[in-house]
């Protein structure tokens, strides 16, 4: 699945359709329809009043006047609702036009329950802004009217924005508030939107077991709703398959679309049809049904054309073009991007016009026009810095840099592809420490828990003990026996201790071994080498020089050619296999102490400490040909495997390792692979030594290995890989 797909689900995550609404309260106007609410939900009557009979209003003694067509007006917008379902356009002009023609004296239940609706249809007409002001308008009307269970609905309103504003902490206090405030109270209803809300809030954060969690808690309260029960099932079951699809589960996904369309006939809900349809979609692109989930997109894009919801047909515009480049269609993609970006443009959501510019790149990039899409793509990623997303920088980074490289620019993939790296590294330290750390938070928790539990348990046996030590005094036998028991008591109380304990060192030992390893591969992670370069300088230079002159350590960095071709073409389950089966091979080719990380994605690294430099072509021809001599047999697949490689010895040509780090040697041996790409790949390139002085060579050597070469600056190693060598010998 391609970054943009990524990034509408997330949105489309955190706030789904009517998601502020759910069942009764679905969608209000702009600006001047704002203020017009304000100006007519201003009660005159009460202002006229004298302060007599305001008071005899508030303290009950007379009844306010109750219009006689008050049940019409709530039938009415009954009807405006049911609309809503599959014209979100239509009724969001009826609803407008009923409160601009409602008295000044309407009842309070009439100006309320068109306000709920009013904020829903507003949602999804993509028109967010003005349905927080409707929503405070809302919140004002309650706190004057002193209705609890009203404020409360706009607080949730209220969470759901903060969720969408970035801000899921405050989004969390406010919801823990409301929910502390109802504690006492049977309301499924208000239930229910809490508990939806805190799944949203959770999704949003990566918390996706509790998000899970709380989206079944509201699920199994919509059964209790007084009306519209289909219509929140349908809702409910609709967050949980977004869910999924986070997850990264498309096959659950599917499950939970087709449970939920099986009871999309009891309504006549368009919208939940088209964000059921979107999901469907987005768990085809997981499993690489690319022709099924441009299919269900289309679906996604007619339903929200006929139900006038913009914002769903933007994403599902941006979805198809999605699907185009991964076909390779590239001037459809274009001109589905162009429609979805005037239609972001239409309804001022920023957010879609980068989505949609980020495709539109893509697709003249596909078609030669790099320069021009690169231009575009760049600009989204301005975009995305400035509101600090650095995964979505990260990732289309990595397509930008595959989209030079296939366009021959290869100075500029190397250097998106650096930028990339280092964004790389960035986000693989942040999101490392915060897993460790909540795994060992989990684990503190735990030992406290034991701890805990067990000073429990030893003050019951001092209390018991005192008691048996006063009966000892009464009867001497049964003090006796009830001295065994204790004894047998605490025997088995030890031994469950140690378990445990022996569970807990268990577990820590287990957090140890995942800090530093790769899950897929069971090599080391780019967490365990940085650690080592680490300690590395933390030795003197000098002390290095004296040990290591003769035998300098070596960094091999490879890359398996082609990979992505490889998983579009059998799969990602096959290409796992292959990461594997690449990852054994260099573990048996090498010396035991030498290291093999997975260094990210297709990369790998050899850490070889104390190499023979005479010996280091040797290593390298071993290499390749461990991975290129035989293709990978995967069932029944042999799918031909080959690596290109950059490396270099550490320290450098005899340079002092202040002047060149392990950083840039590292940025040499990637800059040297991306050499070998541009020559064919299947091959390995390697800086021997400098051929002038350093302080001359450097400054090119940073940037352009090309260049130094010309200039006979730096000696070159090129080994070339088996299935190379077999066609040289053959011509």
């Amino acid at each position: 699945m391609s970054l943009v797909l990524k990034i509408t689900l997330i949105r489309q995550s955190q706030l789904p359709f009517a998601s502020k609404a759910i069942s009764l309260f679905l969608e209000v106007p702009d600006n001047e329809e704002a203020f017009l609410f304000e100006r007519m939900f201003d009660n005159k009557l009460i202002l006229h009043c004298s302060r007599a009979v305001v008071l005899l209003l508030a303290l009950g003694l007379t009844a306010a006047p109750v219009r006689a067509d008050e049940a019409a007006d709530l039938a009415q917008i009954d009807q405006i609702q049911i609309l809503g379902d599959t014209d979100n356009a239509n009724a969001l002009k009826q609803l407008q036009s009923f409160q601009e023609k409602l008295p000044a004296d309407a009842s309070y239940q009439v100006k309320l329950k068109a306000l709920k609706l009013m904020i829903g249809l507003l949602y999804d007409a993509g028109k967010a802004s003005s349905a927080k002001k409707v929503n405070a308008t809302l919140m004002a009307l309650a706190v004057k009217e002193g209705d609890q269970r009203s404020i409360n609905f706009a607080k949730v309103n209220q969470a759901f924005d903060e969720i969408d504003d970035g801000h899921p902490e405050q989004s969390i206090a406010k919801l823990t508030e409301v929910q502390d405030a109802i504690k006492a109270s049977s309301d499924p209803e208000l239930k229910m939107r809490i508990s939806s809300a805190f799944g949203a809030v959770y999704a949003s954060t990566g918390r996706f077991e509790l998000a899970l969690s709380y989206y079944l808690d509201a699920l199994k309260l919509t059964d209790l709703q007084p009306r519209r029960q289909a219509h929140a099932k349908l809702y409910h079951l609709d967050s949980i398959s977004r869910l999924y699809t986070t997850m990264k589960n498309p096959e659950k996904a599917l499950a939970t679309v087709d449970e939920a369309l099986a009871i999309s006939s009891a309504t006549t809900d368009l919208k939940s049809l088209a964000s059921l349809t979107m999901v469907q979609g987005v768990a085809y692109a997981q499993l690489d049904r690319n022709k099924d989930a441009l299919s269900s997109f289309q679906k996604t894009l007619n339903i929200a054309r006929d139900a006038g919801i913009p914002a769903v047909e933007i994403s599902a515009l941006d979805n198809v073009a999605d699907q185009y480049l991964i076909m390779h269609n590239f001037v459809e993609a274009e001109r589905t991007t162009k429609i979805a970006y005037e239609k972001a443009d239409a309804i001022h959501d920023e957010y879609l016009k980068q989505l949609a510019n980020v495709n539109w790149g893509f697709a003249l990039g596909g078609q030669g026009k790099v320069v021009q899409g690169a231009e575009k793509i760049n600009s989204v990623i301005a975009y995305f810095e400035s509101i600090d997303s650095k995964t979505n920088v990260e990732g289309i980074l990595g397509e930008l840099g595959l989209m030079y490289e296939h366009a021959g620019m290869y100075k500029e993939a190397v250097a998106t592809m650096h930028k990339k790296e280092t964004l790389s590294d960035d986000l693989f330290k942040a999101e490392s420490a915060k897993a460790v750390a909540t795994l060992q938070e989990t684990f503190n928790a735990d030992k406290r828990q034991k701890q805990i539990e067990l000073l429990g348990r030893d003050n019951q046996l001092k209390d018991a003990d005192i008691k048996n030590r006063r009966l000892q005094q009464v009867i001497t036998l049964l003090g006796a026996m009830l001295t065994v028991m204790a004894g047998i008591f605490i025997f088995l109380l030890y031994r469950r201790v140690r378990k445990t304990n022996a569970k807990l060192v268990e577990a820590n030992l287990q957090l140890e071994f995942h800090a530093v390893r790769d899950p897929l591969t069971g090599l080391y992670n780019r967490r365990s080498f940085l650690e080592i370069m680490k300690n590395r300088e933390l030795s003197s230079e000098r002390e290095r020089r004296e040990n290591d002159s003769d035998n300098p350590d070596c960094l091999l960095l490879l890359d398996i050619d082609h990979f992505k071709q490889i998983n579009d073409t059998w799969g990602h389950a096959i290409g796992d296999s292959v990461l594997m089966e690449v990852a054994h091979r260099l573990k048996k080719t090498v010396r035991d102490s030498d290291m093999v990380l997975r260094w990210g994605g297709e990369e790998f690294l050899i850490y070889s400490p104390k190499s023979n430099p005479t010996l280091l072509k040797k290593l390298v021809e071993r290499v390749l040909s461990a991975i290129g001599e035989n293709p990978v047999q995967v069932g029944e697949n042999a799918i031909p495997v080959t690596v290109t490689a950059g490396f270099i010895s550490l320290p450098f040509s005899d340079i002092p390792e202040e002047i060149c780090s392990w950083e840039k040697a590292m940025q040499m041996a990637d800059i040297a692979l991306y050499l070998g790409k541009a020559h064919g790949r299947n091959r390995a390139y390697g800086l021997a030594r400098l051929l002038v002085p350093h302080e001359q060579a450097m400054p090119i050597l940073d940037h352009d290995l090309s260049a130094a070469i010309s200039a006979n600056m730096v000696e070159l190693i090129e080994v070339i890989g088996p299935v190379k060598r077999k066609e040289i010998n053959t011509n």
